[in-house]
């Protein structure tokens, strides 16, 4: 379980062709207290730590998670947005973020506004009824809010949000463009609450 609020930016130093993919991430965490077994959200997907050195960790990327992720998210040199496991306690900054990608958006148009950006997104028709203005969305990994939907003839959807200055130093989206792919978790509780919808109406 996590909260959307990013705390390291990796890269991906080395990709390993095995049974799974292995990948090698280079991180600013002390990983002297990062366990083998513990949970990295990885711009958006929770994945196990299954070896580390100083300085870096590795984890098994299964084919399924290659499919459902960005598809130029597992390259040498890429850029990753990371956060540990949320433990009892902790501040809850963000949304409940449980890394399980649901979509991968395209981004669309990219403007300033104010010292911000507005970043707008384009989504498949699968998730385009979870996505709502002032909800909870994860996009790589980091909690942002929706600020507006705009639905589409074909059922997809385009929606916007704001990056602040600070967000945009703190995670990889200082980099995107037009054209990029990225990460998107629905909030849970849109998840939840359309499949009692489903129940109610059957």
């Amino acid at each position: 379980m996590f909260t959307g609020i990013i705390t390291d930016i990796g890269h991906i130093k080395k990709v390993e062709p095995r049974g799974d993919l292995r990948v090698t991430i280079a991180t600013g965490y002390d990983t002297a207290g990062l366990a083998i077994g513990a949970s990295v959200a990885c711009s958006g997907v929770c994945l196990t730590v299954v070896a580390k050195a100083p300085g870096e960790f590795s984890v098994d990327v299964s084919a399924e998670t290659q499919r459902c992720t960005a598809a130029a998210m597992w390259a040498e040199g890429r850029r990753l947005n990371l956060e540990r496991a949320l433990k009892v306690g902790d501040e809850l900054g963000g949304h409940i973020v449980t890394g399980h990608v649901d979509a991968v958006a395209t981004v669309v148009g990219i403007c300033p506004e104010g010292d911000s950006q507005r970043i707008g997104f384009a989504v498949p028709h699968e998730i385009a009824a979870f996505i709502a203005p002032k909800g909870s969305i994860a996009i790589d990994g980091v909690s942002l809010t929706v600020n507006e939907v705009s639905d589409q003839p074909d059922g997809s959807a385009h929606f916007a949000v704001n990056i602040i200055p600070h967000t945009a130093s703190a995670t990889t989206f200082a980099g995107l463009a037009v054209g990029d792919e990225v990460n998107i978790e629905i909030d849970t509780l849109a998840r939840y609450l359309s499949r009692m919808r489903q129940v109610l109406a059957a």
